[in-house]
């Protein structure tokens, strides 16, 4: 008669029923992950191959394949484990940087924001003000061409003077004081009327631009009950122009503006009677931007 197998009795034999349901549950839970998880053998293989090349933290392992979808071939990305552990063990002291000295321990980051970020961010700003530059330079040259071309249509070309501010925000029609005004007057001569409508009819292409009109003066000192210095008589030039564009030509006011500026400007030297002569004038600037 066969023999009943012996089963250990007593209270030390109660973790043998524990154990069998823990495995029960491990086995259950890690088929219910297996159940729900899908893996891609290939990029798994890949992706600890190029940790291993390029981290370290593996024994062994072969190299990138091809290119690699996670670390380009030759081509540190992450610093190494341990180079984190001594910058923990050795944050750096601030003795050395007291002394002007770097610390032999302090690893520059590469990916850094501060150097990265900050050279990328200047160079897209670079890259927008160039852009915005030469927009301005060819509308401003477009102007200053049509302006000439104008002038020469009107036959004025040898009264007035064009020219194209070097940093782009303006063109400059300038015109004589002694054409325009007697000396120590502020009155518009008679004569010079034909010129200044002419003038007139080019401002009016560019009646939304901003418009400035400036009067110069020498520097001889003049003094009357009317103006008593050169900084009143330019004003007053300058504003004899405005109100003459405002009321004769329809430009608008609101995009005009009249301003003196005594000698204070001058484009040649007032030792000559020629380089006064220069100095007296009035310069009507057309301003690019709208």
């Amino acid at each position: 008669m066969a023999r009943k197998s012996e089963e250990p009795q007593g209270p030390e034999a109660g973790w043998i029923n524990t154990f069998a349901d823990l495995m029960n549950l491990l086995l259950c839970f890690f088929v219910l992950l297996f159940s729900m998880s899908t893996v891609d053998a290939d990029k798994y293989e890949q992706l600890v191959t190029s940790m291993t090349e390029s981290i370290n933290i593996f024994s062994g392992g072969g190299s990138v394949v091809g290119e690699g979808p996670f670390v380009s071939s030759g081509t540190d990305q992450l610093v190494s484990i341990a180079d984190y552990f001594n910058a923990f063990e050795n944050p750096g002291s601030e003795d050395s940087e007291e002394d002007g000295k770097e610390s032999p321990n302090s690893t520059p980051n590469p990916d850094s924001p501060s150097t990265e970020t900050t050279t990328v961010t200047d160079e897209i700003k670079n890259q927008v003000e160039a852009a915005n530059m030469e927009e301005l330079k060819n509308r401003t040259e477009e102007i200053y061409t049509n302006v000439v071309d104008e002038a020469r249509n009107r036959n004025v070309e040898d009264q007035i003077t064009v020219n194209m501010d070097k940093n782009y925000q303006y063109v400059q029609i300038s015109m004589n004081g002694a054409l325009l005004f007697d000396s120590g007057a502020a009155e518009i001569k008679k004569s010079t009327l034909p010129l200044l409508s002419k003038v007139g009819d080019i401002l009016k292409l560019y009646d939304s631009h901003m418009i400035k009109i400036e009067g110069h003066t020498d520097d001889v000192p003049i003094s009357s009950s009317q103006y008593p210095d050169n900084m009143w008589l330019s004003t007053a030039r300058a504003m004899q122009v405005f109100e003459y564009l405002k009321d004769k030509k329809k430009l608008q006011p609101e995009s005009m503006e009249a301003t003196g500026r005594g000698e204070y400007d001058k484009i040649a030297s007032n030792k000559t009677e020629k380089g006064r002569a220069q100095n007296r004038r009035v310069e009507i600037k057309i301003y690019t931007d709208e």
